[in-house]
């Protein structure tokens, strides 16, 4: 070829371009359109959903992928039953509800929080010291999460009076500016999102009761869609599900790079927070022995023992309700 006149180098090099370019995902066929909803809002906890987007790991497996803002895990479950999302991050608790109580049937694709994130943070100087101390205050939460929804569990877990509690409806976004100007005494976060109420209470300190130190084990969030876009576009679940386990990987290994990402997509998120909240989640999601995102069928056993102890279903579910296995990359 190197003796080969110009012309013909020119023709051969523009045929090799062109045949790179029809074998990437995007030119070679067109990207499948994706969109996920958040549980609640747009936070650090996310990042590696950001991280993956920002890495083009979406775009790699096919997929043009949009991520929307939840109003907790109720709604995005809702949301996806509707169709007005393919993929959701979503409470199992709250999916198991909504399978027994709505007929919404939406299912575990995989896994992120393997341990349970639920838990309450009151304001030290509140007085409340021991989840006892919670009967006769407020909690500010959102509708439809799953703090509320479990809460019954972890009242009876505690030995506390569940309906000495009372519930004040507050956005998500509301809850650290509530806590700070001590208009209520507690609100519902997960475990993740510490490092964001700690952020906005100076040098007030908190108390916190999380929900697994009652004895509570069962599964948190993870990542849903209906039975119906699993039979059939198994394919779309599981690239998403490999691309969003690259984002995983890379944001656990350097919880600042991925902090940094989320406040390059989304500014109003704070880097530090989203870094502090990235690590927390590594803490959640990674199971010593357990690729990232595997559901394990005990787990989910223990979640329904748990759901179905708290809870009386209006039609029982059963694990395959539940999950989908196979969508996880070894």
């Amino acid at each position: 070829m190197f003796g080969a006149p110009k012309a013909i180098r020119r023709i051969v090099a523009g045929v090799l371009i062109a045949s790179a370019v029809l074998l990437r995902p995007s030119a070679s066929k067109a990207l499948d359109n994706v969109t996920l909803i958040t549980d609640f809002g747009y936070n650090g906890r996310h990042a590696y959903f950001f991280d993956a987007l920002d890495k083009g790991y979406y775009r790699d497996a096919g997929l043009e992928v949009k991520i929307v803002r939840g109003q907790g895990s109720v709604d995005a479950i809702r949301q996806v039953g509707a169709g007005n999302a393919m993929f959701g991050f979503a409470d199992a608790a709250a999916l198991i509800l909504a399978r027994a109580n709505d007929n919404i049937p939406v299912k575990l694709v995989a896994i992120v929080y393997g341990k349970p994130p639920q838990a309450i943070f009151c304001r030290e100087d509140s007085g409340l010291k021991k989840p006892k101390d919670l009967e006769g205050n407020a909690i500010a939460n959102p509708a439809g999460g799953s703090i509320p929804d479990l809460f019954p569990a972890f009242a009876k877990a505690a030995g506390i009076d569940a309906q000495k509690v009372r519930w004040v409806v507050a956005s998500s976004e509301s809850l650290p500016g509530l806590l700070a100007a001590n208009k209520v005494p507690c609100v519902g976060q997960f475990t993740v999102g510490e490092a964001l109420l700690r952020s906005q209470l100076g040098s007030t300190k908190l108390v916190r009761f999380a929900y697994s130190d009652a004895g509570l084990s069962y599964y948190g969030n993870g990542i849903v869609a209906t039975a119906a876009t699993i039979a059939s576009k198994p394919d779309v679940v599981h690239r998403f599900i490999e691309a969003t386990v690259r984002g995983m990987k890379d944001a656990f290994a350097d919880p600042a790079a991925a902090g940094a990402i989320m406040q390059k997509i989304i500014p109003q998120v704070d880097a530090t927070v989203a870094k502090q909240e990235t690590a927390a989640v590594a803490e959640l999601a990674q199971i010593p022995g357990k690729p990232l995102g595997e559901i394990d069928p005990a787990r989910i056993d223990a979640t329904l023992d748990v759901v179905k102890g708290a809870f009386r279903l209006a039609t029982p579910v059963a694990a395959a309700d539940v999950y989908a296995p196979g969508f996880v990359p070894k």
